[in-house]
């Protein structure tokens, strides 16, 4: 896709044959990341096409005829992380996005009582990324996929374990306040000094 800003697609260009830069977008629910996500497609820049667990926690929901309980979630957790690390690893030159990164685990798997598994202890250390950008909640709620959540105190809980989690892993995050997808596309790419795909809307 061609980015409709001139600048930025010079700027993605000129990355291209580079050294890979990868950046994660993420958050807990109801922070308005498929928005954002759909944002960075727009504006042409390289981006994971969907986060892998939900399609991975389709398949189990299919397979068990239920929501994945506790003890389900080992098995669905390993898969979605080899879906994280095949996701990074087929990047090898300039600038991507990514919906979510490999420490989501973390935040994940505490919500759900589960120490973080030696697999995803060895990712987190071997699979660097060079920016997080954590979105902050919007005050609206949407479920349109797999997991209920009743109470905006889990929401709560599972973002902070999200964070929790980066910051575990050796990573400062960059917050993104609630805003227009477009605005905070422009803050992100203004933080990696790129140029605002708004200006060439």
């Amino acid at each position: 896709m061609t980015s409709t800003n001139p600048a930025l697609a010079a700027a993605l260009e000129a990355a291209a044959t580079g050294d890979p830069r990868r950046y994660v977008i993420t958050g807990g629910p109801s922070s308005g990341k498929d928005d954002l996500i759909e944002a960075v497609h727009a504006a042409g820049i390289p981006c994971m096409a969907e986060e892998p667990g939900r399609e991975i926690y389709r398949k189990h929901r299919e397979r068990l005829g239920r929501h994945l309980l506790k003890e389900d979630r080992r098995a669905y957790s390993l898969e979605v992380l080899e879906a994280f690390i095949a996701e990074y690893t087929s990047h090898t030159h300039g600038i991507r996005f990514y919906n979510r990164g490999i420490p989501d685990g973390y935040g994940w798997e505490g919500f759900f009582g589960l120490k973080p598994t030696t697999e995803l202890e060895d990712a987190t250390r071997t699979y660097r990324y060079d920016a997080i950008f954590v979105l902050d909640p919007l005050d609206t709620f949407e479920d349109p996929d797999d997991i209920v959540w009743a109470k905006d105190r889990e929401i709560r809980r599972v973002h902070e374990l999200i964070v929790q989690g980066y910051y575990d892993a050796g990573y400062e995050p960059v917050f993104v306040q609630p805003d227009s997808a477009a605005a905070r596309l422009d803050f992100i790419c203004a933080n990696l000094r790129l140029p605002k795909p708004s200006r060439g809307a």
